[in-house]
């Protein structure tokens, strides 16, 4: 019987990774994420329970070590669990990330989804791409799914994740392969930011990917970035 809370792809390879999705999204971002790894995607996605799930996913499949992929907010659950679960870790991927988020940012996102959540939802969306074919891909395949899927009280639970989650540098100390991958032109968080937090990581690698926006895997083939 499947398990609930993960879904495991076997695509062939003996490395396993993590996909993590971002905020208003699910495992389904990924869906034309071509790397080299197996894929290993909660369905059940909630910060609180994230890593548990992890943990008893890793467990149920008998792997000892794994990739972490971390898209905007699921950046900061990656980097947490891979500050607690150093010896788990193969290489850390952290994509389109921020130190953290402001608090009256998020409390003003929240207002603006309580007002219209379909209206907000078109905003930020349109937000996260810089090539028009792009979006109007997510708008045809994922925008009617999300916004259905995802009710008021989901969103403003994994805001509520987003006003104290930050990236924690120094955690990240024992992390020997970590990657930093930003889109050149993302307008939700700024490059600058990014670049400020891999300079604070020791040994770690910033690629910048041009002309791509928030979801920089949506924009490119990242498979060529990722061993």
């Amino acid at each position: 019987m499947p398990n609930p809370f993960f879904k495991y792809l076997d695509r062939g390879s003996d490395k396993t990774i993590v996909l993590i999705p971002g905020w208003a999204t699910d495992y389904r971002i990924f869906d034309s994420l071509n790397v080299k790894f197996n894929y290993l995607l909660p369905l059940d996605f909630s910060p609180d329970t994230f890593e548990n799930v992890i943990l008893n996913a890793l467990e149920e499949k008998g792997i000892e070590k794994v990739s972490l992929f971390g898209w905007s907010l699921g950046a900061f659950l990656a980097a947490e669990f891979s500050t607690k679960h150093p010896n788990l870790i193969e290489e850390l991927i952290l994509v389109s990330i921020r130190k953290k988020y402001k608090q009256e940012e998020i409390t003003g996102i929240g207002e603006l989804l309580k007002k219209s959540k379909k209206g907000y939802l078109y905003k930020f969306y349109g937000q996260c791409f810089f090539k028009q074919e792009n979006l109007s891909w997510f708008k045809k395949n994922l925008f009617k799914i999300y916004c259905q899927d995802f009710d008021i009280k989901y969103l403003l639970k994994t805001l509520d994740y987003l006003k104290k989650a930050k990236i924690n540098t120094q955690g990240l100390a024992g992390i020997e392969r970590i990657k930093i991958i930003h889109g050149e032109r993302d307008e939700i968080a700024p490059i600058d930011e990014a670049r400020g937090v891999q300079e604070r990581i020791a040994g770690s690698q910033f690629l910048t990917i041009k002309d791509s926006g928030h979801i920089p895997f949506l924009e490119e083939d990242l498979g060529k970035h990722i061993w």
